[in-house]
């Protein structure tokens, strides 16, 4: 009876607030009058509430003593009393230090008044312009302390990504990618359009959580989603050339006929111009979006086609995403799907060999020869000399990857059983097919006529499983608000592949595609093998975040994970984060100060091996010989045993200031770092027997990293005819091999010599140096004092013993790869409907060896009798002989302006078209450098090697500028 009554008296007071409710509608406008979609309106205290329609529009019940919360990304949360009203306008105004912005943490949000660790947000309007065909693009130069290189200008080329210097010498180095919460998210997957917001997490207080994968920082990805409202319809278009922006001096035909020793074949040729061109690029990006209250989605078909300005160069992409979330059990569950997939094919061409050979062939050899045996190309049977026109018209080298990713996930508001309590469960699979293609016809001299015409073919699947589910709990308990989260995350990897080479054709009709009729494979030449391989990954993980007062605040996160790629002993390791802040403003109480934030942040993390198994006695097919009349394949160890085979462990302190004065005008943080990571995997060379094998990965090292960053931003002016925004972000960072833990290897006195400089004449000579208790980046060679009589240089005697050595007594360091610090500078303008964007960015301090000046730039005869001679300001005609030395190492500082972009916005312009908005735009139109190679932008690694900094490589792709002309349409 008593359960009856209490029913009956919940009914009753259920009914009388409902009835006490009545319709309140309303607009949420900007300081323009322009109707804000997608703004939150929340009744206080309650989950309850809904979003603006695409005019800014909203209804919703609430009673006479509510309070409406109402906010939106980049403007000053208000809130208003309903009291007796039922039609409330609100205008929002624009917070442009944005401390109730939102920002995406690992597994949740946070406002940014609440944040305790380095972590920069980016929405659309910060992004760089123009042509972005990469995520990371639209990134470049804009957070302090993120590193994003792209020497060149190769449209397949990939960025090169680091934060805060050089987190380990041998594992995975990149930041972690997390896309819409998917860990690992491949890149490809996501066009630039469809990106609405980038966080950068990048201490370990805030990356612990992540555990293993989050040891060089966190990029956080955030996709653009449906708005409740009335279908929105965009559509960008644009058009972009690119040009080739610098090259490298060489003689002209007329030049190199006044060599001693020239060989003069009567032409004058101007090689890079044939096989060079202005690549032409278009893009096509196309988007709906819409819903209801309960149902919100967005589709996007986004196509680019480019031509890079190397002939046989360029790509054409196809990328489709759909973002769909229904709300059903009136909100308590919440539904969300993504599916994207992509498809690039590819033509990689010869940019390592077109461009060095275009630059370095004779200038007076023509290009074609009727009698030649090798397609009626003109070609020289010398050492490592090749017609680049027939190289990049000759051969293929091409490739098509499709990937695809299917998310679910569901949400759940448990609040009926605990006030604040949720609960979250999602599954993703990811896909990537990869196939590559390279054919050389058997009159192409460069690797085809050797073989009789030679196929090449690569094809690989990548499979991604992520499953993750948290229980979280937002409540208040007076002042003191409370975040706090659990969870599981299983993560399974698995790929496989085969690899066929063989040669000898009958006909180039079938290229690449009837490996099978290649007649070499009888005699050991031809080969084909395949591998599969997979690794887990499996954690439970925590966090909790307090608030008190908006005033203190307090972040924690643990995970505890496992990988199977680790010895038997060493697979399980716990990582950990904290961080604490104080909002000093508040405690100030004057007017001066808007925004004054100390906060500082502890935290470990890890790293793993890039292959699987690499802790176990691997064998692995070790080539064909030949036994009892035919060719048998057989097997041999590729890796020793390591049971003990342990992670890296980062561990980072960072100590940040958040600030904001002039009325939020004046606005930024400065952050203070240091990582001591230990236990670092490096690969190291072992004695032959015991081991089977003559490298072992090992811990072996420690390694130190220290900077300091700044991001400030001024809002000159805001008037509502012109507003005018400027911004710098600086970064500097030092990093340091502290130690070697194993005394038992096999170079001595903790010395690593890495980057041959390789043929012609020097593959013996170690461009880079690594010791133990010195920085990280340094160029190591002889120091260069002038010519001798026989035109060799000249080189100091450093241990003065009275003679020049080959040798390290008589070397030194003579210069370091790694920047200084670096800058970037933003400038944004709006006056009246034109806008303008004006992007600097530079790297300042660090050294590359110019690898063409090293071997070419001589008068010697096996360079002019060859080649041709490199003619930079640095050249002398005494000089006749090869050497890498210090002469070759040039500060390649350099300030260029990145981007610039001109746009004009009309608003309305017919019924039925909302936006439409002109644009051109500049990449990299301007750069002052005193360097003289290709590209003076930093170089990280050296074919992969994460110890050589500070080389530029032959085979670089030269740099190119961009010019666009883009339309926007909103429908």
């Amino acid at each position: 009876m008593r359960k009856l009554l209490l029913l009956v008296l919940m009914f009753i007071s259920g009914m009388s607030y409902a009835l006490a409710q009545s319709a309140v509608t309303g607009t949420v406008t900007d300081e323009n009058g322009e109707g804000i979609p997608g703004a939150n309106i929340v009744i206080k205290g309650t989950s309850n509430g809904t979003i603006t329609d695409m005019n800014g529009d909203f209804a919703l019940n609430a009673s006479s003593d509510d309070v409406l919360v109402v906010t939106y990304v980049g403007y000053s949360t208000i809130e208003i009393a309903v009291g007796s009203q039922s039609e409330i306008n609100i205008s929002l105004a624009e917070d442009i230090a944005a401390l109730d912005e939102i920002v995406v943490t690992g597994y949740g949000t946070q406002e940014r008044k609440e944040i305790t660790s380095a972590v920069t947000s980016l929405n659309e309007e910060d992004f760089n312009k123009g042509l972005v065909s990469n995520p990371m693009g639209l990134l470049e130069g804009k957070v302090a302390g993120l590193s994003i290189t792209k020497p060149g200008g190769d449209p397949n080329g990939g960025f090169t990504l680091r934060l805060r210097g050089i987190s380990t010498v041998g594992a995975n180095a990149s930041p972690l990618v997390v896309i819409d919460g998917v860990i690992g998210g491949n890149l490809d997957l996501v066009d630039p359009n469809d990106i609405e917001s980038i966080d950068v997490i990048k201490d370990g207080a805030a990356a612990a959580i992540y555990g293993t994968r989050g040891s060089s920082g966190v990029i956080l990805v955030t996709t653009k989603k449906g708005v409740a409202g009335t279908t929105k319809v965009e559509y960008n278009v644009s058009t972009s050339v690119d040009q080739m922006a610098n090259t490298i001096s060489v003689m002209t035909a007329e030049e190199y006929r006044a060599l001693p020793g020239a060989v003069d074949f009567g032409a004058s040729t101007d090689w890079l111009d044939l096989v060079t061109r202005d690549g032409v690029s278009q893009t096509h990006n196309l988007s709906v979006s819409g819903g209801t209250q309960s149902t919100t989605y967005r589709v996007a078909v986004n196509y680019r086609e480019r031509e890079g300005i190397l002939l046989g160069t360029g790509n054409n992409n196809l990328n489709t995403a759909l973002n769909l979330s229904q709300k059903a059990m009136d909100g308590k569950v919440t539904i969300d799907l993504g599916i994207s997939y992509t498809n690039k094919d590819a033509s990689y061409g010869f940019g390592n060999e077109g461009f060095r050979y275009a630059l370095m062939s004779n200038p007076t050899m023509p290009v074609y020869d009727p009698n030649s045996i090798y397609g009626g190309y003109h070609e020289r049977t010398i050492f490592d000399y090749y017609n680049p026109v027939s190289i990049v018209e000759q051969n293929i080298n091409e490739g098509n990857d499709n990937i695809f990713l299917g998310s679910l996930k569901a949400s759940l508001d448990l609040s009926s059983i605990a006030e604040g309590l949720n609960a979250s469960l999602a599954y993703t699979r990811q896909i990537t097919d990869v196939e590559r293609g390279q054919y050389y016809k058997k009159t192409a001299r460069f690797r085809g006529s050797d073989r009789n015409g030679l196929a090449v073919t690569d094809n690989q699947q990548f499979t991604f499983d992520l499953l993750e589910g948290t229980l979280g709990y937002t409540g208040q308990a007076g002042d003191l608000g409370i975040n706090a989260l659990v969870g599981y995350s299983y993560q399974e990897f698995f790929n496989e592949g085969y690899h066929g080479e063989g040669g000898d054709f009958l006909t180039d009709a079938f290229s690449y595609h009837n490996l099978g009729a290649a007649a070499d494979f009888n005699n050991g030449l031809g080969s084909v093998w395949s591998w599969a391989n997979s690794n887990k990954l499996i954690a439970g993980l925590a966090r909790v975040n307090l608030n008190y007062d908006d005033t203190y605040f307090l972040n924690a996160s643990l995970r505890y994970e496992g990988s199977s790629r680790f010895g038997a002993n060493n697979k399980w390791a716990a990582f950990y984060g904290v961080g604490g802040g104080v909002s000093l403003h508040n405690l100030l109480d004057t007017d001066a100060i808007d925004n004054l934030k100390v906060r500082v942040s502890y935290g470990q993390t890890g790293n793993e091996p890039g292959s699987s198994y690499i802790s176990l006695q691997r064998f692995a097919p070790a080539g064909n010989f030949y036994y009892n009349g035919a060719y048998t394949s057989s097997y041999g160890p590729t890796s020793n045993a390591n049971p003990d085979l342990a992670w890296e462990i980062a561990t980072h302190l960072n100590v940040g200031v958040d600030f904001a004065f002039v009325n939020s005008r004046l606005f930024g943080s400065l952050e203070y770092f240091t990582r001591e990571t230990k236990d670092q995997l490096l690969s190291v060379n072992v004695p032959v027997p015991p081991n089977l094998v003559g490298q072992t990965l090992l811990n072996i090292g420690t390694t130190r990293n220290a900077g300091f960053e700044a991001n400030v931003n001024f809002n000159v002016s805001n008037s509502s005819n012109f507003d005018w925004t400027t911004g710098i972000v600086f970064g500097t960072s030092t990093s340091e091999l502290m130690s070697w833990t194993k005394g038992d290897l096999s170079f001595s006195g903790g010395v690593l010599y890495r980057a041959a400089m390789g043929s012609p004449g020097q593959s013996g000579v170690s461009l880079v140096r690594v010791v133990e208790g010195e920085t990280l980046g340094q160029i190591w060679g002889p120091r260069y004092e002038g010519i001798n009589a026989d035109g060799t240089f000249k080189f100091a005697d450093l241990d003065g013993d009275g003679s020049y050595c080959d040798c390290d007594d008589d070397r030194e360091v003579i210069g370091n790869g790694l920047p200084d610090f670096t800058l970037g500078w933003t400038n944004t303008f709006n006056i009246g409907n034109l806008d303008v964007s004006m992007f600097w960015n530079g790297e300042f301090g660090h050294d590359l060896f110019n690898s063409y000046r090293g071997f070419y730039e001589n008068a010697g005869p096996t360079v002019v009798g060859n080649w041709n001679v490199v003619n930079t300001s640095y050249f002398n005609q005494d000089l006749t002989a090869a050497a890498a030395n210090s002469s070759h190492v040039e500060d390649a500082t350099y300030f260029e302006l990145n981007n610039i972009t001109v746009g004009y916005n009309l608003k309305d312009v017919t019924k039925f078209m909302k936006n439409l908005r002109v644009y051109v735009s500049a990449q990299r139109p301007i750069m002052i450098t005193g360097y003289e190679g290709i590209d003076p932008v930093s170089r990280w690694t050296d074919y992969g090697d994460p110890l050589s900094q500070g080389i530029e490589r032959r085979e670089t792709y030269f740099r190119a500028r961009t010019f666009t002309l883009g339309l926007n349409i909103t429908l």
